[in-house]
């Protein structure tokens, strides 16, 4: 692996005392060697940040890949209209093709503004497909085939019997986990309670343990859900009917988290569950605002997520720090969740959801080399005053001049390194096309 060398960095490490240092990174074998006085070299690759913003790579922990091709096609509804109407029917019409169209778009889109590590939920069908392009796009990704065994609601390319479920979510895992030299992994994703019969949450809890893997859910989205949820569970709420199936443990990782009472809260801290904040996708679907001062003064941890295209649009961790901070601001009060706490929450708190924090999520030596560099220069951000207000509140995306995972640079000014933009966009424009003809939306 080429070594290389980052000269001239405003460096915000992330480390346990958020030190913000002004020099140089080197990277070996694909980790971080040294973080501030240069080292000597010889070096294979020299960037020079100009002053850049260096950080770790933003870790999303909620996103659907899959659903990306379904941007614009799912607007201005509540949750369970919005998967019964839309999301449902187009995940049932994907075909292996599709999926990978819409997996490649989503990985271009997130690297190019700055995510290098994703816990993605897929639909039911045809994993490998996505698996496959994300380990030909370089990112980081953790990725469940979303498991689906009970609700009368859905299409029934998308109901599973419980057995076959499990079963191919345990191939999936054989066939993944710890590929790419480690940069992909596989979890289970049981979709929500709403559309998993108890026989699989507690099928799940079990091997989650036994397996010590992952398990990506939702929880406590939507008002509605909640209801729906106490009804189908004898009159448990969402969180205590997971606790109960054995679910609740610090493999736990809950999207949203939206509306919990204080005795949830309890059990998140006391089972060391993490919550995966969407605060975009929260507002788009009108589903409120998460307590998550709240949740984070009881010791949860917290981090961030865009969820999908189709429920957020868009897929820049930036959106989500900005939105994180403001709408505690309104929840709470003005600093209740600081422009440092949000970034924090886009790595330190990511790499501890995915149990990574040994190797991801701060800019340390020895940690691996997921960074990222953000431009200072632009119109939006002068003066810069600040650096933790300039990323959390002026930022974009675009202003993302480079991205590394493993050491390895897969993006820089505007393009990816090995992939064509123009020949990806056209290929999902046609896909996408193909998708909502197949759904008849």
């Amino acid at each position: 692996m080429p070594s290389t060398i980052v000269r001239n960095a405003t460096i915000l490490t992330m480390n346990d005392a958020l030190d913000v240092i002004e020099g140089a990174v080197g990277i070996r074998e694909g980790r971080i060697v040294s973080v501030g006085v240069e080292p000597d070299g010889p070096w294979d690759t020299v960037v020079n940040a100009g002053g850049a913003y260096l950080l770790p790579g933003f870790i999303q922990t909620h996103v659907h890949l899959c659903q990306t091709l379904f941007r614009g096609m799912a607007d201005d509804m509540p949750l369970l209209e919005w998967l019964k109407l839309r999301v449902w029917p187009l995940e049932a019409a994907h075909t292996a093709a599709t999926l990978r169209a819409s997996a490649r778009l989503a990985s271009a889109e997130l690297l190019l503004s700055g995510t290098t590590t994703v816990l993605t939920m897929e639909t039911v069908h045809d994993t490998d497909v996505v698996f496959e392009a994300l380990e030909q796009s370089g990112i980081r990704a953790v990725v469940g085939k979303c498991m689906m065994d009970s609700d009368e609601g859905v299409p029934r390319r998308l109901l599973e019997r419980t057995n076959e479920s499990i079963d191919e979510s345990l191939a999936l895992k054989k066939r993944w986990d710890g590929a790419a030299n480690g940069r992909l992994h596989a979890a289970f994703a049981p979709r929500f309670a709403v559309s998993c019969s108890r026989e699989l949450l507690e099928a799940v809890g079990h091997l989650s343990r036994r397996e010590r893997t992952i398990v990506h859910t939702h929880a406590s989205e939507n008002r509605e859900e909640v209801d729906v949820v106490r009804r189908l569970s004898g009159g448990f709420s969402n969180l205590e009917y997971l606790a109960d199936t054995g679910l609740a443990s610090p493999h736990l990782c809950v999207a949203h988290c939206v509306w919990v009472t204080d005795r949830e809260q309890e059990l998140l801290a006391e089972r060391d569950v993490k919550v995966l904040h969407c605060p975009g996708s929260n507002l788009k679907l009108g589903s409120g605002i998460a307590p998550v001062v709240q949740m984070r003064r009881r010791g949860i941890s917290v981090s961030l997520g865009a969820d999908g295209a189709a429920c957020n649009n868009r897929l820049d961790m930036f959106d989500e720090i900005r939105l994180a901070a403001t709408l505690q601001a309104v929840r709470e009060r003005p600093g209740a969740l600081s422009a440092r706490d949000a970034i924090y929450m886009a790595t330190r708190e990511g790499a501890r959801a995915l149990d990574m924090q040994s190797e991801l999520g701060s800019v340390e030596i020895g940690k691996r080399a997921d960074l990222i560099l953000v431009e200072r220069d632009r119109l939006h951000v002068a003066p810069d005053a600040d650096p933790w207000s300039t990323i959390a509140y002026a930022s974009r995306g675009s202003d993302v001049r480079l991205t590394m995972v493993d050491g390895k640079i897969v993006t820089e000014r505007g393009r990816l390194i090995h992939t064509d933009l123009a020949e990806l966009t056209v290929t999902a424009r046609a896909a996408a096309a193909e998708l909502t003809a197949r759904a008849g939306i």
